[in-house]
């Protein structure tokens, strides 16, 4: 790939080097052509240097020396500190929980206070350094938060697509790859004193309207690939440590039905999200759910809105409850930045700072981003209204991660990853798995004639038009850090022909038609016309939604305009988060092709040429449903519901519940071939035993459904056999998704997705896929009382054109019931 504009590491480490350590380094980084000879024959000034033996190991001695000076020390428990390293807290052959009572067992009560915060003081008499909490990783290593920043010899770090671009991939195994390589760059910046090892990384939340400014940052609308998402995403970053061992610790945020920043004067600091029941359990809770129970993740972050009138980082029943108690978190909770200072100032929750303090801790708050429990926690302990205790327990839970993470068994240059050093960020296969990704993101919308792919043959000269055409940083998206380099589409494009460049506006606001002259004249030139239009974050952004779907400024005029004058084929590529009603470019047939690329990381050009000229068969589907501008009239963001209430206008959210005009469906995504899918074996009906304890209770079997909990779920699952046909003329990916139809009720969705799977097939074969699908789990809906049932009777199964029916009965002791 075109490796343009790429930050070149410097040769000299944070400490002052010899010469020869600089030779050393470089020879080590492969920069020598000789592969025979530790150094070159002559040096700068003349000053030759022999290849004996003796000098290459005083040499390779001195290298080691030197790094071990330069290496992180450490946290706690410094085995050259006589004073603590004695401590039973700093014993690795002792239970963690039991080293974690020891270490708060000494602490004072000024000294537990000043660890509340992200910002976590020193305690010099123990011998532990203060540390920074707040780090991010959504999609990369960041510098959004205070743990971690860039430069010397960590430049950079790789900068993956957004989410939502990755999403759209729908490869799980994808997903946790790029957590594993994250969480290498992670660990390689924490040894080198430039980032920490505590990530509130991913952000798991619904997609539920489609003006969210932070709609980039999530996996989408469905709850099951959120979920997927989370887990998969978490288990990279997290590593597979034996017993509970940590690689880096994650964080599933923000906790709960949290999807509104800043919509017509209501803004997340003073918004009460009114939910129901229903919604809470088959919607917003869903991935959350499956970030601790199936991700095992480290730590859950509650948000700054209020559900059902209670600030969610002061509310028991979620955090005590619900995700520490119902679903078994085994780490931390942590606050929203500011959130308990918010719930106190903007949302006026408590009287007085103290209350505000004591119920966050009550509640189960363990970490607060910010300094309020830092500031005000001590005197709600003096004035009776928080016991000592209450933040043991809770400081219990933060300094186990930092113990599970290898924070206070000494030295980290002798731990598992005490290797990862600067070689280790911005590596060449990481940079590669960045374009990967891109290109799996990337989803064909439109293909009219066929326009794509592009051949470098006939279209030598390509015009490549619009505002996002040579961007660099907007690929990136939000929550990113600095990329170790770009291509842009210019760029990308230009490696396949010769182009033609006009922005033709100033920016992605487009606010003015004096530039196109130039771009309509450089679409006649050229043998193909590439638009590459869309939004940044100046248009959506975190505390910017969007006010509707429609391009900005003349972008729609511009498209028009380049399209009418182009002599060959436009294809019309679009960057952005959200869904963009371009209703007018899908209906017009002078565009003969639409690609979203999302934002699509810091290779983001490359992979969009590779599309379009066809070095890679696009094989994304949408993780989102793009609506039309009339989908928002009358829809205020802060309306909640997910179903939909035809008899007072409201059309109902994602499309699990809506079933009105669209642009493009959610898990929509073309290829440059052909695939057939047909259902090759699977259960035609289904026994769903009950628990015995259970037989005699009404509730169980009611209103032709089983409660979930009455049901014996541990094995019950069914297999489906598919086979997968390419029919067409190129080798590509196909992404399966299975979606299920439950019997007709009021409140269950009109379809949900149950099971997707992305499998490769060649041109002219054929590939059997096996799916697993839990019964209880997937094939079960959600009543108005917020119970989980299976619904007993006929379930639709659809993949595609392929349909199966499969119904489920009830068993009680081996007696069918319907």
């Amino acid at each position: 790939m075109p490796n343009t504009h790429v930050l070149n590491k410097p040769k000299t480490s944070v400490l002052y080097k010899p010469l020869f350590f600089f030779y050393i380094q470089s020879y080590l980084s492969h920069n020598w052509n000789n592969k025979y000879s530790l150094f070159p024959t002559k040096m700068s000034g003349g000053c030759g240097i022999g290849k004996s033996t003796s000098t290459l190991f005083i040499f390779i001695f001195l290298f080691l020396f030197v790094s071990i000076q330069a290496a992180r020390p450490p946290f706690a428990c410094d085995q050259k500190d006589r004073a603590t390293k004695n401590f039973p807290f700093c014993q690795t052959n002792l239970p963690i929980g039991d080293r974690a009572r020891d270490l708060i067992g000494r602490l004072t009560l000024q000294e537990k206070v000043k660890l509340l915060g992200n910002n976590a003081a020193e305690v010099p008499r123990l011998g532990i350094k203060g540390y920074e909490w707040w780090s991010e990783a959504l999609h990369g290593v960041s510098n959004v938060g205070p743990g971690t920043k860039f430069g010397g010899e960590f430049p950079g770090a790789t900068s993956f697509p957004q989410v939502i671009t990755t999403a759209a991939s729908f490869n799980a195994s994808l997903w946790e790859e790029i957590g594993r390589v994250v969480s290498d760059e992670a660990r390689a910046m924490y040894n080198g004193e430039m980032g920490g090892l505590t990530y509130w990384s991913p952000n798991v939340n619904i997609l539920r309207d489609p003006r969210w400014g932070r709609g980039q940052e999530t996996p989408g609308e469905d709850p099951v690939v959120a979920a997927v998402y989370a887990e998969r995403y978490v288990r990279g970053l997290q590593g597979n440590e034996e017993g509970d061992r940590l690689k880096v610790a994650a964080c599933c945020k923000h906790y709960t039905a949290y999807d509104l920043d800043n919509w017509s004067g209501v803004d997340r600091f003073h918004f009460n999200a009114k939910v129901s029941k229903q919604d809470i359990e088959d919607t917003f809770d869903v991935p959350f759910r499956s970030c601790v129970k199936e991700g095992k993740v480290a730590s859950i972050m509650c948000s700054y809105n209020q559900v059902n009138g209670i600030p969610t980082c002061a509310d028991p029943e979620l955090l005590r409850k619900t995700i520490r108690g119902g679903w078994g978190l085994n780490g931390y909770i942590v606050s929203d930045c500011d959130s308990v200072g918010v719930f106190y100032d903007s949302q006026h929750y408590t009287s007085t700072p103290e209350e505000a303090a004591a119920a966050a801790i009550k509640a189960g708050l363990d970490l607060d981003c910010g300094p309020f429990l830092s500031q005000h926690t001590e005197n709600a302990v003096h004035i009776g209204i928080l016991k000592e205790t209450a933040i043991d327990t809770n400081l219990a839970n933060t300094v186990a991660v930092q113990m599970r993470l290898g924070m206070f068994d000494g030295e980290p240059s002798a731990q598992q990853y005490g290797h990862l050093g600067p070689r280790d960020v911005c590596s060449p296969s990481h940079q590669e798995l960045a374009v990967e990704a891109a290109r799996q993101g990337i989803v064909l919308l439109k293909n009219h004639g066929p326009a794509l792919p592009l051949s470098p043959r006939r279209h030598r000269t390509v015009a490549v038009i619009g505002p996002n055409s040579n961007v660099t940083v907007t690929m990136i998206g939000n929550y990113a850090g600095v990329a170790c380099g770009y291509t842009s589409p210019l760029q990308g494009i230009s490696k396949y022909a010769k182009t033609i460049h006009e922005k033709a506006c100033g920016d992605v606001a487009c606010t003015d038609d004096k530039l196109f002259a130039g771009a309509v004249n450089a679409a006649r030139q050229a043998d193909a016309t590439v638009l590459v239009m869309g939004l940044d974050q100046s248009i959506e952004a975190e505390f910017r939604d969007r006010t509707g779907l429609l391009l900005p400024g003349f972008q729609q005029e511009l498209i028009s305009e380049v399209s009418k004058a182009s002599r060959g084929p436009v294809v019309l590529v679009l960057m952005s988060g959200g869904p963009v009603d371009v209703t007018f470019a899908n209906n017009d047939p002078r565009i003969g092709g639409i690609v979203w690329a999302g934002y699509p990381g810091q290779a983001g050009g490359a992979a969009i040429a590779d599309v379009l000229f066809g070095a890679h068969n696009p094989g994304g589907k949408l993780p989102m449903t793009w609506y039309p501008q009339e989908y928002l009239k009358n829809l205020p963001m802060t309306t909640m519901d997910m179903r939909s209430n035809l008899a007072k206008g409201y059309p109902g959210r994602t499309y699990r519940f809506y079933k009105g005009p669209l642009v493009y469906p959610f898990g929509h995504g073309l290829s440059y071939t052909k695939f057939i899918t047909t259902i090759f074996e699977a259960p035609k009906t289904l026994a769903i035993p009950i628990d015995g304890r259970h037989t005699s209770n009404s509730s169980t079997i009611s209103n032709k459904s089983i409660r979930v909990t009455h049901a014996k779920c541990s094995k019950l699952s069914i297999q489906i056999h598919i086979d997968v046909k390419n029919v067409g003329q190129n080798d590509g990916s196909h992404t399966l998704l299975v979606f299920s139809k439950p019997p007709v009720d009021v409140w269950v969705p009109h379809k949900q997705l149950v099971a997707f799977q992305k499998v490769y097939v060649p041109t002219r074969s054929k590939q059997r896929v096996a799916i697993n699908i839990h019964v209880c789990k997937y094939l079960s809906v959600v009543d108005k009382a917020g119970v989980r049932r299976i619904s007993i009777g006929e379930h639709s199964i659809h993949i595609g054109d392929a349909k199966h029916s499969l119904s489920l009965q009830a068993s009680v002791l081996g007696v069918i019931k319907s």
